[in-house]
C-alpha cells in the first residue's frame, strides 16, 4: 500500500479510533482501479460489503432505542436517508476521505477523489475495517460520530428526502397525472452519469443528474417540488434537536 503514516494517523484521528492493525484502514482506501494498476493488490469491496452491513446495524439499533413513538414505516425513512449515498459521502468528505484514496490514473483524472458512489463506498469500506479493528461499540461510536446530525435532521420529517413521492403528493393533491420520468446515462460503467427529466402532465417540471437512476430522479423531483410549492429539506431540517442529547424525538 501507498499510505503514509502520517496520513493514516490524521486518519485515525479524524476517526477517534486508534487500529491495532492499520492495514486495515489502508485497504479500507485501495479502490478497484488502484489495485487492477497493482498486480490484484486486494481493493476495499470485502470490507465495504461488510460495512454496508454493519453500517445498517448500528443506524437502526440506534432510532429503534431513541424513537420509541415511530412506526416501522417512519424509521425506515430515517434509515434510508441516513444511509443514502448523498449522506455517506457528505461523511467522507467530512472525514478528508477524498484525500487518503488510492485510485487509478484514470480515475483520479476524471475527479473520482470527490465522486459521491466511491467516497460512499470508501466510507462503509472504513465501518468495516473499524469494526473487524476493534468490535461492534468501536464502530458504533464511529457511525454516530460522523452520522449523528444526519439522524437528527431525519428523524424531524422521516421521508422528507424522498422525493419522487412528495411530488407524487403534490401533483395527486393538484389533481393533476401521475409524474413519469425519461433517464438517460452516459459515460463508462466505471463512471457512469445520469440525467432525469420529471413530466407532470407532459410537460417538463424537473431535471436533475446522479451516479445513479434513483439518485438522479430523485434529484429532478426535487427541482419539481420546489416549483409545485413542496417544503424543502433544509427548512424541515433547521434547528434539529439533538437524539444524542435528548435520548429521543417526539413525534407530532
Amino acid at each position: 500500500m501507498e499510505l503514509a503514516a502520517t496520513d493514516l494517523d490524521a486518519l485515525q484521528g479524524r476517526l477517534h479510533h486508534r487500529f491495532d492493525d492499520p492495514s486495515l484502514l489502508e485497504r479500507a482506501m485501495a479502490h478497484r482501479s488502484w489495485c487492477a494498476e497493482q498486480g490484484g493488490q486486494p481493493s476495499n469491496e470485502r470490507l465495504e460489503f461488510l460495512g454496508d452491513a454493519v453500517l445498517g446495524l448500528c443506524v437502526t439499533e440506534h432510532i429503534f432505542g431513541e424513537c420509541p413513538d415511530f412506526a416501522e414505516g417512519q424509521l425506515a425513512k430515517i434509515r434510508s436517508s441516513t444511509v443514502s449515498g448523498a449522506s455517506l459521502a457528505a461523511a467522507a468528505r467530512d472525514l478528508g476521505l477524498g484525500d487518503h484514496l488510492l485510485l487509478g490514473r484514470g480515475e483520479q483524472r476524471s475527479g473520482g477523489r470527490d465522486k459521491q458512489s466511491i467516497l460512499g463506498d470508501a466510507f462503509e469500506a472504513v465501518v468495516g475495517a473499524v469494526y473487524l479493528d476493534g468490535g461492534m461499540d468501536a464502530a458504533r461510536r464511529v457511525v454516530l460520530d460522523t452520522l449523528g446530525d444526519t439522524i437528527d435532521r431525519a428523524a424531524l420529517a422521516p421521508g422528507v428526502e424522498d422525493y419522487k413521492t412528495r411530488l407524487q403528493e403534490l401533483v395527486a393533491r393538484g389533481g393533476r397525472g401521475a409524474p413519469s420520468y425519461r433517464v438517460q446515462g452516459r459515460g463508462p460503467d466505471h463512471g457512469r452519469e445520469f440525467t432525469a427529466v420529471v413530466l407532470v402532465d407532459g410537460d417538463e417540471r424537473g431535471r436533475g443528474s446522479g451516479t445513479t437512476k434513483k439518485q438522479a430522479e430523485q434529484e429532478a423531483a426535487r427541482v419539481a417540488c420546489q416549483g409545485f410549492g413542496g417544503r424543502s429539506t433544509a427548512t424541515a431540517a433547521a434547528n434539529p434537536a439533538s437524539l444524542r442529547r435528548k435520548g429521543r424525538v417526539t413525534h407530532g
